[in-house]
């Protein structure tokens, strides 16, 4: 009797676009000024993206907007997370500890370092153009720069990091 192996690829990528914007402002602030110039409805998940890098509990802040009617997915997601560290060292005397403080940044996507907040648009039926999506963000007074990325040059190669964006939905499985 033959046998017959059947092979399933997971070749089911998602299609979206993503929108690389440049701005220090606040997630908060970013993600009201997109509501405001882009119509939107951007509100913070309750989850936001969590991993864990040198020992250190990293958070990035999580904003989604569903626009039901154009069948759209909006998610803006911070790339940049300061962490501040503490180090004491004893010498062994009452009143002579010695402490050391370091803010640690660490990056979503360590590919694009100088990105400040992701922006991905998702949609069942159609790539969605987002020529005037950049168009219209750019026209914010605070924004510096605001331009498509590829999803072919997101390479990052941190598993957990991976595991956690495709568990929000943020890039595709």
């Amino acid at each position: 009797m033959a046998n017959h192996k059947l092979i399933l690829e997971d070749n089911f990528q998602e299609e979206f676009s993503l929108i690389a914007i440049h701005c220090s402002e606040e997630p908060y602030k970013m993600a009201y000024m997109l509501n405001k110039h882009m119509s939107l409805h951007l509100s913070r998940k309750k989850l936001d993206v969590d991993f864990s890098s040198q020992g250190l509990d990293i958070s990035f802040p999580l904003f989604e907007y569903e626009d039901e009617l154009s069948y759209i997915i909006y998610n803006l997601v911070s790339n940049k997370n300061k962490s501040l560290t503490a180090k004491f060292q004893s010498s062994g005397g009452l009143f002579s500890d010695v402490s050391s403080e370091k803010t640690i940044t660490t990056f979503l996507l360590k590919e694009f370092k100088n990105v400040d907040y992701f922006l991905k648009i998702q949609s069942d039926y159609e790539k969605v153009s987002t020529r005037k999506l950049i168009s219209t963000i750019n026209e914010i007074e605070q924004v510096i720069s605001a331009y498509t990325i590829e999803s072919e040059k997101i390479k990052s190669k941190n598993k957990n990091l991976k595991i956690s964006l495709e568990e929000h939905n943020i890039i595709g499985g």
